[in-house]
């Protein structure tokens, strides 16, 4: 058991002493990295951007600001054309990802949200705004005889259903014979 657990320590201790020293190692590369693009930088802008030498009379400074100008419109042009192309790449790549989508058969679902609408709405919806359809629920319902509801009230009427029973099976002579020889 305490020669597992030595043999534990010693692989953890070993594992935590790579990982530092990886660590290290890559702190050194990151500040190696930031340092050669640093160099690029100062080479980039000694190249393309000489130290600017200002002249001394108006027509010397007139015709810097001219060049500087034609300068900048050069490279907004490119930059425009860059932001056009990345544009138009951005689309085909969306284009291509639906067409494989498409093929796959996996199709991205909308969220889909509650809605509430009534049935004139819905087939207002799905038939069109021409058709006029009016969907009259109560249209249809089941029309109620005064009668029939006379009937029901008079059977709420009648009160107790023993009477009523009674009064049906014709059992009230008998029972009058019966207390009467009591």
């Amino acid at each position: 058991f305490f020669h597992l657990q030595k043999k534990r320590r010693a692989a953890t201790a070993r594992r935590q002493h790579l990982k530092s020293a990886m660590l290290q190692l890559a702190v050194t590369e990151i500040e190696k990295e930031a340092a050669a693009k640093e160099v690029e930088k100062q080479n980039y802008l000694a190249e393309h951007c000489p130290p600017l030498s200002l002249p001394g009379s108006m027509q010397e400074l007139q015709e810097l600001c001219k060049k500087l100008h034609a300068k900048i419109d050069s490279v907004d042009e490119e930059r425009y054309d860059t932001e056009v192309k990345l544009q138009k790449t951005n689309k085909e790549l969306e284009d291509l990802s639906q067409k494989l989508f498409d093929l796959r058969g996996k199709f991205k679902r909308p969220p889909l949200r509650r809605v509430r609408m009534s049935a004139d709405a819905m087939l207002r919806a799905l038939l069109g705004s021409k058709h006029k359809v009016c969907m009259d629920l109560r249209a249809n319902l089941k029309q109620v005889k005064k009668e029939d509801t006379e009937k029901e009230k008079d059977l709420r009427d009648v009160g107790d259903w023993r009477k009523n029973i009674e009064e049906k099976s014709g059992m009230e002579g008998r029972k009058k014979m019966f207390e009467a020889g009591e």
